[in-house]
């Protein structure tokens, strides 16, 4: 099981020569977001130190970014965060001639994030997944009975099917862009809509369920499940996974799997990007080039089961990994795979103080 950094340090060694001053690089992830001799194997080929913090919420990376002076040089903001924060002057363009790795890129996903990014100017996709459910196989079975449906959002928003789960624990992702997108095509609205109407409509049906909610967290989840201290939990896609491996190698007879509901579920790109104000922007390049690379991005896939936004590094991906369709969606999945556009402003400001009526049970 994978520790989330707080920071990594990488060694120093002689290879490629770089400017004094872009002899480190500062980069802000998700958590357990990176294989783990990632970070070592670019210091040893390029002399450069990382300093790699984590996050676990798009609304942290955003809320540094608007501060100011955040001193990273790589963030990793979904892509949909991204379309907002690069209208705000958050983002410096890429200087593509330093990324020649960028065609190992599949086109279908540069063309995918192109629409929150126009030319994929200011970003490049990491890796992408789903929003969806990861769940204790036993416990539900046995609250639910051997012929329940564990493929629906029905384990989480129907109010008579959660309160029989509360019990062994439910948690939900601790994102109110995502769980209202949820919530909204859950009950057959435009996941993208921005009406009032139907913002009332989302947070009628997460209040509703508000009582059989254990807690709103972005990534502890991952431990609970893996631990059989919760039995559901809204997660991303490779989150759920992490958490299956870990309960698998613990030994103690947990069962967790992953589900993309058949209502269907976000699909989300998480993108490469350099701050406007980064410190050190050739060091950011060449980190970016680095993870470009189709042995590295298959061997960051192979360990997070994330699927990767590079075409080139699919041979190298673990048969396992690139066969399960829950990490690459059929395409009969696919068609109920839904994307986020940027929020507005009022909007957001209005979806904020939802969320905050919602988890304080007001």
């Amino acid at each position: 099981m994978k520790t989330p950094l707080a920071l990594a340090l990488a060694g120093l060694s002689l290879a490629t020569p770089v400017l004094a001053q872009d002899q480190v690089v500062n980069v802000y992830n998700w958590s357990d977001y990176i294989a783990e001799d990632t970070l070592d194997r670019f210091t040893e080929e390029t002399g450069i130190t990382v300093n790699y913090d984590v996050f676990d919420s798009n609304e942290l990376v955003e809320a540094k970014l608007l501060a100011g002076n955040s001193g990273y040089d790589v963030v990793v903001p979904s892509g949909f965060f991204l379309e907002r924060q690069i209208a705000a002057g958050l983002f410096q363009p890429l200087d593509k001639s330093a990324l020649p790795n960028l065609e190992n890129m599949d086109p279908e996903v540069m063309e995918s994030t192109a629409s929150h990014d126009p030319g994929n100017e200011y970003g490049v996709d990491y890796m992408w997944g789903t929003t969806g459910l990861g769940y204790n196989v036993a416990e539900l079975t046995e609250r639910l009975g051997e012929d329940a449906a564990l493929d629906t959002w029905d384990l989480l928003f129907d109010p008579a099917t959660v309160e029989k789960l509360a019990d062994c624990g439910v948690t939900m992702l601790d994102a109110p862009a995502e769980a209202y997108a949820a919530a909204l095509n859950y009950l057959g609205l435009d996941p993208n809509s921005e009406t009032e109407e139907d913002l009332a409509a989302a947070e009628e049906l997460l209040a509703s369920v508000r009582p059989y909610i254990r807690y709103y967290h972005s990534s502890q989840y991952i431990d609970d499940l893996a631990n059989g201290e919760i039995c559901l939990a809204m997660g991303y896609s490779g989150d759920v996974f992490i958490a299956e491996a870990a309960a698998e190698e613990a030994g103690q007879g947990i069962e967790i799997a992953y589900t993309i509901p058949e209502e269907g579920a976000l699909k989300w790109f998480d993108m490469f990007a350099i701050p406007a104000d980064a410190p050190h922007p050739e060091a950011a390049h060449e980190f970016i080039n680095f993870m470009l690379r189709a042995d590295i991005a298959a061997a960051n896939t192979n360990y997070v089961y994330y699927a990767s936004g590079n075409e080139a590094a699919l041979e190298l991906i673990d048969e396992e990994v690139k066969s399960d369709p829950a990490i690459y969606p059929t395409p009969e999945v696919s068609e109920n795979l839904f994307t986020l556009n940027a929020h507005t402003p009022q909007y957001d400001e209005m979806l904020t103080s939802s969320w905050t009526r919602v988890k304080l049970g007001q």
